[in-house]
C-alpha cells in the first residue's frame, strides 16, 4: 500500500471496488489491469477527466460518479455489518477460493454468509432437474450423503428438486454444503428453501454465496451466470436427471470449459427427464453408477488442491488489496494468464488464446525452462504465484 494514501480506509477501498465491479461492461480482466496501474486508494477521489484517461467510457464514468452507485455500494457494506458471519470477498481477499480464480471469468466480488472456509475445501457439485422423479431425488440425497461421509463437501444451487436433496443429503450425512444463489443473499430463492438455508447456517455446516448484491431479486438471466460458479468451486460436477434443455447442461458446459470432470447417472432412453443426461454421456461425460467411481478421481484432484493450498498459506496476505503481478511484464503473457493451479491441456490453451498449437507448445517449453510453468499429467500448471 502506498504510504501517502494511508488516510484511505479499508471501507473506502471496498466501496470503490464494489462500485467498479457493478459498473456496466467492466469485466474482471479490465478491472485487474486498472488496479494494477492505479492503487484503489487513489481511485476513490478520481475526477471525470482522470477516469476518462484510464480508458473508461462516458457511460461508465457517469455511473461511477453517480449517487446511485454510491448508495448501492453502501447498502452492500451495511448488509455485511448488520449480521453475523456475513462477508464480502474481493478477488484479492485471502478467503477467495483459489479454484474459482482459475475459471475464464471469475466473479470479482462474492457475498457470502456462513463458514467461508468451506469455499476452499474439496467439493463436488450436484445438479439436476427441478422436477425430478422420486428415483432422481433419492440418487441426489444418496450420493450427497456418501460424499459427506468421505469428507467431500457438496455444492449446488439451492433450487427445488435435485439441488435441495443434494444439500439435505450432505447435512444429513454430517457433512458440509455450499449453496450458490442466483439472487442476493437477502432474497433467498426459492422461498420454500429458506428453512434449508437457515439449517445450513444454524448447524454451521454450510455457506450461502452469490455474486449479486444482497438485495438483488431472482432474475432468469442470473441463474445461468451462477452456474459457472457452482462448477468453478468444484472438483467435478455430477449431473442427476437432466432433461434436454435443463439448466444443468449449462453447468456441465461450464465444467468442460473450466477443465472439470463431468459425471452423469444414466437413465432409461425413453424417459424424458434423462435425455439431457444421456446426451452428455454420448458426448463423452463419465457414466457413473456408484460413489466409488467418482471418489477415486476426486481423491486425486483434491490431493493436488490441498498441496496448492499449503503453498498458498506460506504467503502472507495482510492487505485487502495486495499489489498485483502484471502478466504483461512476464514472457508470453497471454498464454501464461491462462495457465493456473489445475492442469490445462495444450489444446485447451490454444483454444483459449487463439494461438496455433505448435506455437503454444514452443512457448510452453520456454516458460517451463524459465520456471514459470510445470508439465504434469493432463497438461501444464503455473509454478508458484509468478
Amino acid at each position: 500500500m502506498d504510504p501517502s494514501a494511508s488516510h484511505t480506509t479499508e471501507h473506502d477501498r471496498l466501496l470503490i471496488w464494489i462500485k467498479l465491479c457493478l459498473t456496466p461492461r467492466l469485466g474482471i480482466q479490465s478491472l485487474l489491469k486498472l488496479v494494477s496501474k492505479v492503487p484503489l486508494d487513489s481511485l476513490s477521489d478520481y475526477s471525470e477527466q482522470e477516469w476518462f484517461a484510464l480508458g473508461l467510457t462516458p457511460t461508465q464514468i457517469t455511473y461511477l460518479l453517480s449517487s446511485a452507485a454510491k448508495q448501492v455500494a453502501e447498502d452492500c457494506l451495511e448488509w455485511q455489518e448488520r449480521g453475523n458471519h456475513r462477508h464480502i470477498l474481493t478477488y484479492f481477499s485471502p478467503d477467495y477460493p483459489a479454484l474459482l480464480k482459475e475459471i475464464p471469468s471469475p466473479p470479482p466480488l462474492l457475498f457470502a454468509q456462513g463458514d467461508i472456509t468451506l469455499l476452499s475445501v474439496p467439493q463436488m457439485a450436484i445438479v439436476g432437474s427441478r422436477h425430478a422423479s422420486m428415483q432422481g431425488l433419492q440418487d441426489a440425497w444418496h450420493f450427497a450423503n456418501e460424499f459427506a461421509q468421505h469428507q467431500v463437501a457438496v455444492t449446488s444451487g439451492l433450487a427445488l428438486g435435485i439441488d435441495g436433496q443434494a444439500h439435505l443429503g450432505a447435512l444429513d450425512g454430517g457433512g458440509k454444503t455450499i449453496a450458490v444463489l442466483g439472487a442476493g443473499l437477502a432474497r433467498i430463492y426459492p422461498a420454500r428453501h429458506r428453512g434449508l438455508a437457515e439449517r445450513m447456517l444454524e448447524q454451521q455446516s454450510g455457506v450461502l454465496v452469490s455474486e449479486f448484491c444482497p438485495s438483488t431479486p431472482p432474475k432468469s438471466q442470473n441463474f445461468p451466470r451462477r452456474n459457472r460458479i457452482i462448477s468453478g468451486l468444484s472438483l467435478g460436477v455430477l449431473v442427476i436427471e437432466a432433461a434436454e434443455k435443463s439448466g444443468s447442461l449449462i453447468t456441465a458446459r461450464y465444467a468442460v470449459e473450466q477443465n472439470r470432470d463431468v459425471f452423469v447417472i444414466p437413465g432409461a432412453i425413453h424417459q424424458h427427464g434423462y435425455r439431457g443426461s444421456n446426451a452428455l454421456i454420448r458426448d463423452g461425460a463419465c457414466l457413473v453408477q456408484n460413489i466409488e467411481q467418482i471418489l477415486s478421481e476426486v481423491g486425486t484432484l483434491s490431493a493436488w488442491v490441498k498441496e496448492e493450498e499449503k503453498q498458498a498459506d506460506k504467503i502472507q496476505q495482510n492487505e485487502l488489496f495486495p499489489p498485483l503481478i502484471d502478466d504483461e511484464e512476464l514472457p508470453f503473457a497471454e498464454l501464461l494468464a491462462n495457465v493456473g493451479v489445475k492442469a490445462t491441456p495444450v489444446d485447451i490453451l490454444a483454444a483459449r488464446t487463439h494461438i496455433p498449437v505448435h506455437e503454444v507448445m514452443r512457448q510452453l517449453l520456454e516458460l517451463e525452462l524459465s520456471g514459470h510453468v510445470i508439465a504434469v499429467a493432463g497438461g501444464y500448471i503455473r509454478k508458484g504465484r509468478g
